[in-house]
């Protein structure tokens, strides 16, 4: 076998699970009147499929004050159980274990949600939700232990196998244990033994209501990374404490707060395995099994953790919501077929942060499982001759997805290489990951019997005389030609020229930013990288305004400024001018109007929108049965929009 540890058993508690994979927690967005839902059942059902041995589900409100989230499950109403049932016995019939995971979010909720003051240890607000709490009153502290506890009996009603409750990034049991949150002066706060007082009554509640033989582990955050916080060597300590109190079965790991969310959920420019220090850390001061979660999306790197005695269980999130059947694809030896999650961001993190249902970029079928997940696809009752154009994303799947279908399917791209835009896109300082989702799918368009011509810009005629029964265009999109007056002058490029070495750009840049994304941002890196004098000018509120989303923003900018490049906001660019070596920008201020320029540059490069590449598709346009276009060649969009025209398409067809 080739994960001897990954594939062995664990005992959490009296439950043992199947293996050391974890499906963790995370929103999703897709309960329904704050009750679980069908489209959970074959969300959480799909992982467990797919051969994870424990799923532990998003988490669930516990009290009334408690609503960071609209769509969050509130499980202390025993309406929850007949939905809950549901979902375990369909996790079981997979040899599955799921756990819940239970919540209180504190000074991290909202109360325009609930319409309820917000509670905390003490009126301090949240970093990110900014709304000043009430401080609990000891009878707070009681009611929200007793609602724990109430919630814990519908839990094991509902079919559960054990609990988790979050004391991690996002809890109000955190901010009892941090100095930075807890500022009471009473039994709750102060010394390291007041400030677990109230957690451990929350789990002392939990405890008594399930009793001594069912799973229950909590979730710590092992480091919150900023100054006044807790650090490891603290949180050793409680959770050895934790651990004395003989009221746990297991310690579930995250990192860090909302004061640097971009550390809770790292993104492509974070280390894979970035918490591993932090869980063996942990491991050392505790023998009840430990869970280290944190980009950790291949096999490979997960069985090095086991072996080594870092941590006992492995949480795998967005990389089991990229694949759902990674762990089934690793035990049978399939590793070409895993799609790996190359942490991006934008359909996960991106879309939950934005209430948006959760998705993935490289995964359409998130949260559509019932329908599209696996298994679902059937075979065409008429095998037809299908012609595909563009071998990007869009196009890659249109062909992957009809090819499994049994048509005979045939992929042209004019590049002597597949991947369209993402070839050029992943050159971008810090972006080579992104090149993973061409690679995820160049074995897969093999298998599915497709043949792939490449270095052929095929035209309508030629197209016209194979005769195909159905045509997809997927031709993309191209930077825009004349965004600005004087685009067409000398030393004027696009960030694909630049990002493809097609540029003599001198050493002074001036980049006009219209994008606020990782096209303009991850050029003017990759500019800064090669010694340039770096000035973005744009017309948002700031530099990267799209990257928030994805936790991208801070660590985008830290960097851009330690490179020395300079930011200019609020400005609309309406002219450029000059020639080579005395380059000039001329706009004016979106908010006080007043035009300035900026100047001499040697070198002007815009990052101001694409324009589609839609004239085959014109030319086809009555002259095939079926013809269809899909991606960036119907309106310039990301990848993701990319992905799902071409998985539906390919569907369809």
């Amino acid at each position: 076998m080739m994960f001897p540890n990954l594939f062995s058993p664990l005992k959490l508690g009296t439950v043992e699970v199947k293996n050391r994979i974890s499906f963790q927690p995370h929103l999703t967005n897709l309960a329904v009147g704050n009750l679980p839902s069908e489209r959970q059942m074959y969300y959480w059902g799909e992982r467990a499929k797919g051969g994870a041995g424990l799923v532990i589900t998003e988490e669930m409100s516990v009290h009334p004050t408690d609503m960071a989230y609209e769509k969050l499950i509130d499980v202390y109403h025993a309406e929850v159980i007949p939905g809950f049932k549901k979902i375990t016995d369909y996790v079981h019939q997979f040899d599955g274990k799921i756990f819940a995971q239970l919540n209180h979010n504190g000074q991290q909720g909202d109360g325009s949600i609930s319409r309820l003051p917000v509670w905390a240890p003490s009126p301090m607000p949240d970093v990110l939700f900014r709304e000043t709490p009430k401080e609990m009153e000891h009878e707070d502290i009681e009611e929200v232990a007793r609602y724990f506890a109430r919630s814990a009996i519908h839990v094991r009603e509902g079919g559960f196998d054990g609990i988790e409750l979050q004391f991690g990034h996002s809890s109000l049991a955190r901010q009892f244990l941090s100095p930075l949150t807890n500022f009471r002066g009473d039994e709750y706060g102060g010394s390291l033994e007041n400030r677990m007082r109230a957690p451990l009554k929350f789990i002392s509640a939990v405890r008594k209501a399930v009793g001594n033989d069912y799973p229950l582990g909590i979730r710590m955050c092992a480091d919150e990374m900023i100054p006044g916080g807790l650090d490891l060597g603290q949180v050793q300590e409680i959770c050895a404490r934790f651990e004395a109190s003989g009221l746990i079965d297991f310690m579930d790991l995250s990192i860090a707060t909302f004061y640097n969310l971009y550390l809770v959920e790292g993104s492509m420019h974070t280390p894979l395995g970035y918490t591993i220090p932090l869980a063996a850390g942990v491991r050392e001061r505790v023998k009840i099994p430990v869970f280290c979660t944190g980009r950790i999306n291949d096999p490979v790197m997960a069985e090095k953790v086991l072996a080594n005695g870092q941590a006992d269980m492995i949480g795998m999130c967005r990389a089991l919501i990229c694949d759902p059947f990674l762990p089934r694809k690793a035990q049978e030896g399939r590793m070409d077929d895993i799609r790996y999650c190359i942490a991006c961001n934008q359909g996960c993190i991106g879309r939950i942060g934005m209430n948006k249902l959760l998705g993935c970029v490289q995964n359409p079928a998130v949260g559509r499982e019932k329908e599209w997940g696996e298994g679902t696809l059937t075979r065409a009752n008429t095998r037809k001759k299908v012609t595909i154009v563009g071998g990007g994303p869009g196009g890659l799947w249109a062909a992957k997805m009809a090819g499994r279908r049994g048509h005979s399917v045939t992929l042209y791209d004019k590049n002597e290489a597949l991947g369209g835009q993402v070839l050029t896109a992943m050159k971008g300082a810090g972006r080579d990951e992104f090149g993973v989702i061409i690679r995820n799918e160049k074995e897969q368009v093999h298998k599915a019997g497709v043949t792939v011509k490449l270095g052929v810009e095929v035209t309508a005629e030629q197209l016209l005389a194979e005769k195909p029964d159905v045509v997809v265009v997927a031709t993309g999109s191209r930077p825009k030609e004349q965004p600005v007056g004087g685009a067409d002058g000398p030393s004027v490029y696009n960030v694909w020229q630049v990002l493809d070495g097609k540029t003599e750009l001198g050493e002074k840049v001036c980049l006009i930013d219209y994008d606020g994304h990782h096209r303009a941002s991850a050029t003017a890196e990759f500019l800064a990288n090669q010694g340039k004098t770096v000035h973005v000018i744009t017309s948002s509120l700031f530099v990267g305004a799209e990257l928030g989303p994805t936790q991208d923003l801070y660590l985008t900018r830290q960097r851009l400024l330690q490179k020395g490049v300079t930011f200019t906001p609020d400005i609309a660019v309406m002219e450029v001018a000059g020639e080579t070596g005395a380059k000039t920008v001329k706009g004016f201020n979106v908010y006080s109007n007043q035009w300035d320029e900026w100047g001499p540059f040697d070198a002007i490069v815009l990052a101001m929108g694409q324009k589609v590449d839609d004239s085959l598709y014109h030319s086809l346009k009555g002259k095939v049965g079926e013809l269809y276009r899909i991606g960036d060649c119907v309106a310039p969009r990301k990848a993701d929009m990319a992905i799902w025209e071409g998985h539906r398409i390919g569907r369809e067809i």
